[in-house]
């Protein structure tokens, strides 16, 4: 089994490729993170309060120092979604094995942050088929959650049509704080 702390996988198809973020990605990332109609469909649930919305260079930079820095601490993973067509960045996945005192045990957590103008079903269902394979081995687990609030229809979609169910357990953090509005393939 791949030690994805040890060496972070390449997935990529005719459309997309998820590696590692690097700090040379701010740029491109500055368009997805400070734009107000793509942060309502982020995961921002049980991050100490950041809503991920970055409006400059310098917060962009310092929030990839921190997820670069997190992945060294074996914290989670976070890939940069590279449309290949343009070889430009326009999103994140943040993934991280998960155990609690709740029904998001033993589970891989999945956070995507797209551009909104990649917002569409057929672009996640081909950005998301490169991860979720995957992820049951890289990280441990026996199931994958994911957040999409009511309003991400295209997303919704996406995450049905990939074998994902809605799930009415909430997902509680760190200080207790209840979240929904979480999605859920069980491997099977």
């Amino acid at each position: 089994m791949v030690d994805v702390y040890e060496n972070c996988p390449i997935y990529a198809n005719s459309a997309y490729t998820l590696r590692f973020v690097s700090l040379d990605d701010c740029k491109d990332l500055l368009k997805v993170y400070s734009d107000t109609k793509s942060v309502p469909l982020f995961n921002s649930d049980n991050c100490y309060g950041d809503d991920f919305y970055y409006t400059n260079e310098e917060e962009m930079s310092k929030a990839v120092q921190f997820w670069i820095d997190k992945y060294e601490h074996r914290d989670f993973v976070r890939w940069s979604v590279v449309e290949n067509g343009r070889n430009e960045v326009i999103g994140t996945i943040e993934l991280f094995h998960r155990d609690a005192d709740d029904t998001y045990t033993n589970c891989g957590l999945l956070r995507l942050d797209l551009r909104y103008d990649y917002e569409f079903s057929t672009e996640i269902v081909k950005i998301l088929s490169l991860i979720i394979g995957p992820t049951f081995d890289l990280f441990d687990c026996d199931k994958i959650a994911t957040k999409a609030i009511p309003e991400a229809n295209e997303r919704i979609c996406a995450l049905q049509s990939l074998g994902f169910e809605a799930s009415d357990e909430k997902l509680i953090g760190h200080d207790g704080t209840e979240y929904d509005n979480y999605f859920v393939l069980k491997l099977i």
